[in-house]
């Protein structure tokens, strides 16, 4: 991984005033519930649509996620045609629409397209959440709004959570208002976020270029790891806890919140653990992954609540650290680089973690044993904690020595 201390790029800083910083932070706070805030109302969605197959009611939550990835591959030719407020807008009134659209309609092929919009729009929305303050903050602030911004999104996730799950009581369609919140980012950016042409290294245009994964490759590999491991939790946690720990439907969403409120405060305090400890933090998010994880799988409450604790903090850590790596690696340039890479890989790690982790879990440690997906989560942070120590051991060789 790169230093802080590495000298990669001088920017003046600019006179960016609070409130473009709160609009770019607004972002943040909605790209998470692209699909955590329906999965409180699944349930309830299934029983409605009973004569769908459950396949397809499934991809209610995890259809947007592809389109994500799809577009922040297409994100540099898209810059080249916008500027930021043109495509933050763009982006905010199709979540606004998709989004809050589902409300009106009940058949659940045209849902799914208003699903894959809603992945479009994220996809425009995202690489600006984190691109734009690499674009105007110097390196020695990234650290801390990274750390903010992952604040935010793990805020987002608490509020479209708890929201959601309280509207789609009164009605199934009623947890999809819950998109109306895009309503306010879309205003702040209207107001105070300014119009740019983002620049870009990339001078041909070309949407993906093997050289540019090649340099980049730590953060966007260490990206997919991470979102690999940590959506072991989501995926499984309910069922383990009520069918081996027999916790109940209160106590397991009170820890599963507790996890997201975690993730928040390590995200507000991410700045100071940089500087402190800016040395070691590569390692905190693969090793607490590990210790989570492990803790696991001894079957008692307090264990499981320090487990979920950990993994929390590696989320809150983790996350604001790659894309701080990443900005500080890319210079203004990130946006239009190798934040669309980084968003790829996170919602690519959402995506195929359930595929890869079931049938690995299943192949290794049978159908019968619960905790086997866990299992799976400690092989892949040991390979996320080789990873981190062989790109560090392999950029702090002297320039002769790299082939």
């Amino acid at each position: 991984m790169v230093e802080l201390t590495t000298p990669l790029y001088y920017m003046e800083k600019k006179n960016v005033s609070q409130k473009v910083t709160a609009t770019i932070l607004s972002m943040s706070l909605l790209t998470v519930m692209a699909g955590a805030a329906i999965a409180p109302a699944l349930g309830i969605i299934k029983a409605h649509f009973s004569d769908a197959p459950a396949m397809l009611v499934q991809f209610i939550i995890s259809l947007p996620a592809l389109l994500i990835i799809i577009t922040n591959l297409l994100f540099l030719p898209l810059s080249r045609l916008m500027r930021t407020r043109a495509i933050a807008t763009t982006g905010l009134l199709l979540y606004v629409l998709a989004g809050a659209g589902c409300y009106f309609i009940d058949d659940i092929y045209v849902l799914l397209l208003l699903r894959a919009v809603l992945g479009i729009s994220v996809g425009l929305i995202m690489p600006l959440s984190t691109g734009l303050l690499s674009y105007y903050f110097p390196p020695e602030e990234q650290a801390r709004l990274m750390g903010l911004s992952a604040a935010m999104n793990q805020m987002g996730g608490v509020v479209a959570t708890l929201l959601a799950g309280l509207l789609a009581t009164i009605e199934w369609n009623c947890a999809f208002l819950v998109y109306l919140l895009g309503l306010i980012t879309l205003v702040m950016v209207w107001l105070w976020l300014p119009d740019e042409q983002l620049e870009s290294a990339n001078k041909r245009g070309i949407p993906f270029q093997p050289r540019q994964l090649l340099k980049f490759h730590p953060s966007v590999i260490g990206m997919l790891l991470l979102m690999m491991i940590f959506f072991v939790f989501p995926t499984n946690f309910a069922v383990v806890a009520s069918e081996q720990l027999k916790l109940t439907t209160e106590l397991t969403t009170f820890i599963m919140v507790g996890l997201d409120v975690v993730a928040f405060f390590a995200g507000l305090v991410f700045g100071e653990v940089m500087h402190r400890f800016r040395h070691s933090v590569k390692y905190f998010a693969p090793v607490l992954f590990l210790l989570g994880y492990v803790s696991y799988l001894v079957p008692n409450v307090p264990m499981v609540a320090l487990g979920s604790a950990f993994i929390g903090i590696a989320n809150g850590i983790g996350v604001p650290y790659l894309n701080t790596i990443a900005s500080i690696k890319g210079g203004k340039n990130s946006a239009t680089t190798v934040m669309p890479m980084l968003s790829a890989a996170l919602y690519l790690g959402q995506f195929i973690s359930p595929v890869v982790v079931i049938p690995v879990s299943r192949m290794l440690f049978g159908n019968a044993d619960l905790s086997g997906p866990y299992k799976v989560a400690i092989l892949l942070s040991l390979l996320f904690v080789a990873q981190v120590y062989l790109t560090r051991h392999f950029q702090s060789l002297p320039p002769e020595r790299k082939p």
